[in-house]
């Protein structure tokens, strides 16, 4: 518990160093608005429940991927094939900004170390 914990620290803290770049903020807004149009169109065409569309949407951007759905219309397949192209690189571009501020932190973190 400790290590979730530590774990959820570092990662609010390399979010908040994240959050004060403007391609970040670019980045986040993209993601956001890609997962509302997902979540919109799978709730609708697809008749999913607004929580399982946007659960549907975080797992497809992810590329974790859910056996338990899978789009049942013509129009569903195509739109996840694109969604998917074009949400995938997003979500890619978004956690590398992430892992990079977690990364930063650490080497700021030894630099002060070491000037110590």
């Amino acid at each position: 518990m400790i290590s979730f914990i530590l774990t959820l620290k570092r990662l609010v803290t390399a979010l908040i160093h994240a959050f004060k770049e403007k391609e970040f903020q670019v980045l986040f807004f993209l993601i956001l608005l890609t997962l509302v149009s997902g979540s919109i169109f799978y709730s609708t065409v697809e008749n999913l429940a607004v929580l399982d569309a946007l659960y549907f949407s975080v797992m497809t951007l992810t590329t974790v991927g859910d056996d338990s759905f899978t789009p049942s219309t013509t129009f569903g397949k195509l739109f996840t094939m694109v969604y998917a192209i074009a949400g995938i690189g997003l979500m890619f571009g978004f956690i590398s900004k992430i892992a990079f501020s977690m990364q930063s932190g650490y080497l700021n973190k030894d630099k002060k170390e070491d000037q110590k």
